[in-house]
């Protein structure tokens, strides 16, 4: 997205931007290499009961109040100057998002088994979820595409968003509890590699420094 920011949409991406975007693709990919993989959950019950969990409640319940408080009291006076208020607010309604995506998921299985799912009112109250979360996303994303460029909007919200999707399925599925040590170190620098790109992305984006100026110094010394 912020490649083609700069082609189609004339937004400046320079050479840290560049690299700040290659990192975020390595660090990435080193993530899903050494991603835990997922407790297997096969029903609504199994699903509820998770949902259930005192550490998720308190973890959900957590990121709400957050999210309020930056909508009602933030939002408002510090939105249009700063990018992370509707960045942070996209990211942390999108754990709902995933996890309500992940419910649906299960109760669609459960469907073409020809399992009655109609009457499980987990359904329900998972596309409720869903349709108000992905609602808010997309409003406050556009908010923030609107207020700034879309280069750096992009990186900053796939960086936040993964942080809070991250978390949630730690506290959800308890994925960790079986990672060896190795996963565990490739998960953390994959996700510091992002943080890093993102970072050259962010902090030199009014720097003007092209590929010949660099050549040409190289020539000269």
């Amino acid at each position: 997205s912020a490649i083609l920011s700069s082609y189609f949409l004339n937004e400046k991406l320079n050479i840290h931007g560049k690299l700040g975007c290659i990192l975020s693709i390595l660090g990435s990919t080193v993530m899903v290499i050494h991603a835990p993989e997922e407790e297997e959950v096969t029903s609504l019950d199994e699903m509820e009961r998770k949902l259930q969990d005192p550490a998720f409640v308190t973890f959900a319940v957590l990121l709400t109040v957050v999210a309020l408080v930056l909508i009602v009291v933030v939002a408002p006076k510090r939105g249009q100057t700063n990018i992370l208020i509707y960045v942070l607010i996209c990211s942390l309604i999108g754990a709902f998002s995933v996890s309500s995506v992940k419910g649906l998921g299960i109760a669609i299985k459960q469907m073409l088994e020809r399992k009655p799912v109609y009457g499980h009112p987990l359904v329900y109250v998972l596309v409720g979820i869903l349709v108000l979360s992905v609602s808010t996303q997309i409003n406050y994303l556009n908010k923030a595409l609107d207020m700034f460029n879309t280069s750096l909007v992009t990186p900053i919200y796939y960086m936040c968003f993964t942080t809070t999707v991250v978390t949630c399925s730690i506290i959800l599925f308890k994925e960790w509890s079986s990672m060896e040590l190795g996963d565990i170190i490739g998960t953390l620098s994959g996700f510091c590699s992002i943080i890093i790109g993102i970072f050259l992305l962010h902090a030199f984006k009014n720097t003007n420094i092209t590929w010949s100026q660099l050549m040409s110094t190289v020539a000269k010394e």
